[in-house]
Order: C-alpha cells, then sequence, then structure tokens
C-alpha cells in the first residue's frame, strides 16, 4: 500500500460542531480527500482513513446531533449509494482515535466512551475496521471484540485483512496517571513489538513529525520509524497538518486529524 504520486484530491465535505479555543462551539468543515496507492487489501476497492472527529453534527438522514464519527458512517452510507464510494462491503475503515466530544461540542479535551462509533461503521456494513484508540477515548480491546471478527482494537499487536497486515499502538506519550497516556519507554517497547511483525501499515494516535516545520509529531517517535524499514504507510492524528502527506522513510505519513482521506487503486 504505497502512496503513488503524492497527490491529494478533494472529494466532498461535512460541515460539523466543534468546540472552540476559549470556550463556546463552532462550526468547521471535514475535509474528505483521496489519495492512490499502489495497492490495497484483498477484498476491497478503497481505504477510508480518519481521527480526530471531535464534533457532533446530524445524520444526513435527519435527526439530532450525533458524534461526528456517527454521521460520517451514515455520510458514507450516501456516498456509496451516490457512487462517490465503493459499496461499504468493499470499504475498510481505519480509526486513528480521538472520537469524542462534549454532547454539546462545547468543552475542549472531553474524554468519553466511543464504542458507537465503531459501532456505526460496522452497522454500515464496512468490510473491516481496524484502529487504535486516542488520549480522549474510553475503550476497550473486548469491546471492540463484540462487535464481530471484522473489527479490532490494536494496542501493540496486528492484525491482517486480505494480505496486508496492520499494526499499531494506542494511546500518546505523556503521564500514566491520565487517560490512555503511558511512559515513553513503554510506548516505544509496544512500537517495536509492532515492529517485529513489520506491518504494511501502521496505525497510532501520536505520531512522528513530517517534513515540513508546521508538520508537528513527537520526535522520538519519528525516530524509530525513520529509517528503509519504516511502513509503507503510517497513520495518526492527533495534531493537525494543513498538508496531510509526508515521506518517512522509504513510506509515507498520513496524518487524519479532523479529516478524512480515502485510499484508492
Amino acid at each position: 500500500m504505497r502512496v503513488l504520486n503524492g497527490k491529494v484530491e478533494p472529494v466532498t465535505q461535512v460541515r460539523y460542531l466543534r468546540a472552540r479555543r476559549g470556550g463556546g462551539t463552532e462550526s468547521a468543515l471535514l475535509t474528505v480527500e483521496q489519495i492512490r496507492v499502489d495497492t490495497l487489501p484483498d477484498g476491497v476497492d478503497a481505504v477510508v482513513l480518519t481521527g480526530d472527529l471531535q464534533g457532533i453534527a446530524p445524520s444526513p438522514y435527519g435527526g439530532d446531533d450525533v458524534l461526528l464519527g456517527i454521521a460520517l458512517a451514515d455520510h458514507m452510507t450516501v456516498w456509496s449509494g451516490a457512487g462517490v464510494l465503493p459499496p461499504l462491503d468493499r470499504t475498510g475503515v481505519v480509526l486513528a482515535g480521538d472520537l469524542y466530544s462534549a454532547p454539546r461540542a462545547n468543552r475542549r479535551g472531553a474524554s468519553g466512551e466511543v464504542l458507537d462509533v465503531w459501532l456505526a461503521f460496522a452497522a454500515a456494513g464496512c468490510a473491516w475496521i481496524v484502529g487504535v484508540a486516542g488520549n480522549h477515548d474510553l475503550l476497550t480491546a473486548e469491546e471492540v471484540a463484540g462487535l464481530g471478527g471484522s473489527a479490532a482494537l490494536l494496542d501493540g499487536d496486528c492484525v491482517e485483512h486480505g494480505g496486508i497486515r496492520f499494526g499499531g499502538v494506542s494511546g500518546v506519550i505523556g503521564d500514566p496517571r491520565r487517560t490512555d497516556r503511558r511512559a515513553e519507554d513503554e510506548f516505544l517497547a509496544l512500537l517495536a513489538e509492532v515492529g517485529k511483525a513489520h506491518p504494511e501499515v501502521l496505525v497510532l494516535h501520536e505520531g512522528p513529525p513530517g517534513v515540513r516545520r508546521e508538520q508537528y509529531g513527537n520526535p522520538v517517535i519519528g525516530g524509530r520509524l525513520a529509517d528503509d524499514t519504516s511502513p509503507a504507510l503510517t497513520v495518526c492524528g492527533h495534531v493537525h497538518w494543513d498538508r496531510p502527506l509526508a515521506r518517512l522513510g522509504g513510506g509515507h505519513v498520513v496524518n487524519v486529524d479532523g479529516r478524512v482521506v480515502v485510499l484508492t487503486r
């Protein structure tokens, strides 16, 4: 799953509400973009990457505002019917964490349960769902496993779909007394354990920096990944990049903080 030309193509947008810096709520746009890759897992025609969906929005079918990830799953059903996406049973999903919002999207940094977001993608009929927990997600691997064999929350382990191996580490480096934070040595040990399996796609919440000054990330993580044995794709979020793509060793980083990236062949 290697990026072919580095071109990021706009597809569509979804308007939603998010917490504003300093308090209150503001309107924002969730961008949906497309990147071409050389191959996809067998059995799917697209892979949707997304993360940091910290907002609320109505479903395209109407009703009250719901978590943005739930609304996105409904939008994907509509887009699939319109031919913007392939049939969802031929679409995989990768979630990079932080899928919760305060109910009125008026408080930044809120933490809460996000199983319903995973459930929405499963209920939409997506072929499979893999991902990690962010530092604001309350979620366990056992809860995700209860959705069925096509869903897996990764944390120091790997799963394979269609001949492509996905590995992941949940959370961020920080004070382990806080939600989904762990000591640096523990995080790096899990990252090394995943690396032994040589995943083609590595899923993280906190990722490495990019090549541009504004592509912020954790240099400790970048130092462990920036060589010719790095995964073809590293998917991450946690901090926003205006440009979602960067080279990393022999592969690329795709930053999906507050955006959707659709991988197609």
